[in-house]
């Protein structure tokens, strides 16, 4: 005992530091490429307001209108349950943290849009919009009532309006700066992306603003938005989408599916262009596998049936994007789109029942896998990093607590970090 054991081998040393010289390049290929999770939260949502539309009580007044529709159309746990098909267990405690959640934080990711959502209008008149989205974000970080993520969507890399988006980039950027500097939640959109070449612009104009300003190189990141069928398949045969995330040189944050842009692409009819169609889950694998490992996050799109008019209209809108989120949570894609007020109580309740009704068996698994204890489900580490990954997801969001978690699996939020392969956590 306490005494090594000699065993025999039969290669030299040089053999394996032969074999480790010649793997250097792929060791620093592979954490270049794949560095994982950057511990940050990622928002459930994406709102898109309109540039002229966007106002400084947009959050709020987007949240009132939330709970107007909540009041009006499932005002108790039973009448969301009925709506949305909830377990009776979970629908008072759903049913309470959404309604908790619309008065404290109803919109997790604002994007204010100057692209299909506004549309071409006199430069004079774009320029006047973009300069006041900065100074309202700006403001908003200052009198601390912004979203924890806050940015634009500009114009794309297109020749006839590229022009157009760079300018409005930069009058936003500029106005960030002139009224502090550029908070930590900022984030930028760049849509209809078609050749890799589009991104590496993008990463140039980037450079060019950073240094301008004595930022640090890569201090601004982007999303890339896949709205065409030249971002999934190129010419070549090639998935296009993972030569864009190598493109973006480190910058690319997400990569979100523009819905009806891309079905329109494919020649899907007006009628059936939704998230679940088959053109939809082919473009979201794609990304999905591209952007595995990298950092990269992911976003699905919206629906553009609105929760509006008499109440069965309202349930029936309802009870469509419930089911949409709670398909894609399922498959992985964790944030989407939300296009109006009224959606944002199916928004929560979906994202809240998801989190919620895994809560304790997932919290099983991660306590028993940490003691080494086994049960009926014999996981893994690759297992127990999603486990933690999930309730790192459910406590970001506000769908479970801190102490339920502690509590469930004698785990601290450092704990959960460190088995989900992530950073410390950060705060946004």
């Amino acid at each position: 005992m306490g005494q090594q054991e000699t065993v025999a081998t039969s290669l030299a040393d040089t053999v394996r530091e032969g074999i480790g010289a010649a793997l250097a390049q792929v060791d620093a290929d592979l954490a270049r490429r794949y560095p994982g999770d950057p511990g940050t939260r990622q928002p459930v949502h994406t709102v898109y307001v309109p540039g002229d539309a966007f106002a400084a009580d947009t959050l709020r007044s987007w949240g009132d209108q939330a709970l107007a529709a909540l009041d009006a159309h499932a005002p108790d746990a039973g009448a969301l349950a009925a709506v949305l098909g909830l377990p009776d267990a979970l629908a008072d405690e759903v049913h309470d943290r959404v309604r908790a959640k619309l008065v404290r934080e109803p919109v997790e990711d604002l994007r204010i849009d100057f692209e299909d959502g506004y549309g071409p209008r006199p430069d004079a008149e774009e320029d006047a919009a973009a300069a006041r989205a900065a100074t309202l974000v700006a403001a908003a970080y200052e009198n601390s009532t912004a979203a924890p993520y806050m940015g634009i969507r500009m114009k794309c890399m297109e020749a006839a309006v590229r022009d157009r988006g760079i300018r409005t980039l930069d009058i936003f950027l500029t106005g960030l700066m002139e009224a502090g500097g550029l908070p930590d939640g900022l984030v930028l959109t760049l849509p209809k992306v078609t050749y890799a070449e589009q991104v590496t612009a993008m990463v140039r104009l980037l450079e060019a603003f950073e240094r301008a300003h004595g930022l640090e190189s890569g201090r601004i990141g982007f999303e890339i938005q896949i709205e065409t069928t030249q971002s999934i398949l190129g010419a070549d045969g090639r998935a296009t989408v993972a030569r864009m995330i190598e493109a973006a040189e480190g910058r690319a944050t997400s990569l979100h599916y523009g819905t009806f842009d891309y079905s329109a692409s494919c020649g899907v009819s007006a009628a059936h262009q939704s998230l679940d169609h088959p053109v939809a889950d082919h473009a979201k694998a794609v990304m999905q596998v591209a952007a595995a490992g990298t950092g990269v996050r992911l976003s699905d799109g919206s629906t553009n049936v609105l929760p509006v008019g008499p109440a069965d209209r309202v349930h029936a809108a309802w009870r469509l994007h419930h089911g949409l989120v709670s398909r894609s949570l399922a498959r992985a894609y964790y944030q989407g789109w939300d296009m109006h007020p009224a959606h944002l109580p199916t928004r929560y309740a979906a994202v809240y029942a998801f989190y919620r009704g895994g809560l304790e068996q997932a919290a099983a698994r991660l306590a028993a896998y940490v003691a080494k204890a086994g049960g009926d489900v014999m996981d893994e580490p690759a297992t127990a990093k999603a486990l933690s990954g999930y309730l790192l997801r459910g406590l970001d969001c506000g769908a479970v607590d801190t102490a339920e978690v502690a509590r469930l699996t004698g785990l601290t939020r450092a704990d959960l970090d460190t088995l989900a392969g992530r950073p410390a956590a950060t705060g946004i």
